[in-house]
């Protein structure tokens, strides 16, 4: 029997958290999705300030932890010391690395050095581990198809596939699709690393109106990633990685010229805003 599937978003802003009364319908917390198998697994992406509220539905429950982040900056795991499963005794959570052999000292835990963060690494009482063996084929045997994929941004990030049962989704942070220089993969290649998935969550934290001010600065224009969702025939697009300074009614109007584009162009593609609280079942 398939397992269920869903994808839940905890935090969907970008470079510094942006909690206020103009930001709380989408909320102000950065990066953090997970996906659930059943509650059996959770697979986290990312361990932004999001990740925080995530910790605390995740006590109670019995589930497998993987986390897993794209890159090692801030607003990517500043969230990790606050998440309150590595607080737990004997409770077991897989750990990757951002780049493939890092040892145990890796930046999730880097920050947890007793200065920056009062409780140190060697003091959790969780038994965490960290994998420097391959993703994917350590994920396989829990039921996840991974591949990942490096992305344009300053200092280096991976985006990731996620296959189960049929299902895929793509997660695409931190990506700029047309950077003026320093590409490390070009539009056809993550055209065909999103081809058909049924989730492609993107990095959307530009409008036309931040240009040419913000190109090169490692992010996606809106109307860049629904152009990307076209070309790879994905289901649906979901709008990730907002701007701290954009509002909330600003993402409204944003996220509804997106879908009107869409409609005008004949594109069968379901879009809407990254806003916590959202859950999207398979």
């Amino acid at each position: 029997m398939k397992q269920s599937m869903a994808v839940k978003f905890w935090g969907v802003r970008g470079s510094i958290p942006s909690p206020g009364v103009s930001t709380k319908k989408y909320g102000g917390n950065t990066s953090c999705v997970s996906i659930h198998l059943d509650n059996e697994k959770t697979l986290i992406l990312d361990a932004g300030t999001g990740i925080r509220e995530l910790g605390k539905k995740l006590v109670a429950q019995k589930t497998d932890i993987f986390v897993i982040v794209t890159h090692i900056h801030w607003d990517h795991i500043q969230g990790f010391p606050f998440f309150i499963p590595i607080f737990q005794k004997d409770r077991v959570i897989y750990v990757f690395p951002y780049q493939q052999g890092e040892t145990m000292f890796n930046s999730l835990f880097k920050q947890m050095d007793g200065a920056h963060f009062p409780v140190s690494m060697d003091r959790l009482p969780s038994k965490y581990q960290i994998i420097t063996s391959d993703i994917s084929e350590f994920m396989e045997k829990h039921g996840f198809c991974i591949s990942r994929i490096a992305t344009n941004h300053p200092g280096g990030a991976y985006g990731y596939r996620i296959e189960n049962d049929g299902r895929t989704v793509v997660y695409l942070t931190d990506n700029e699709l047309n950077p003026p220089e320093g590409k490390v993969n070009d539009f056809d290649s993550f055209v065909s690393f999103c081809k058909n998935a049924d989730l492609l969550i993107h990095d959307a934290q530009y409008t036309q109106q931040d240009m040419p001010l913000k190109h090169g600065w490692g992010h996606s224009m809106i109307s860049q990633s629904c152009e990307l969702a076209v070309a790879a025939g994905v289901r649906r697009l979901v709008l990730y990685h907002h701007d701290p300074d954009r509002t909330d009614e600003q993402l409204d109007l944003l996220q509804e010229e997106a879908q009107i584009w869409f409609l005008q162009n004949k594109h069968d593609i379901q879009c809407a805003a990254a806003y916590e609280g959202m859950v999207i079942n398979f």
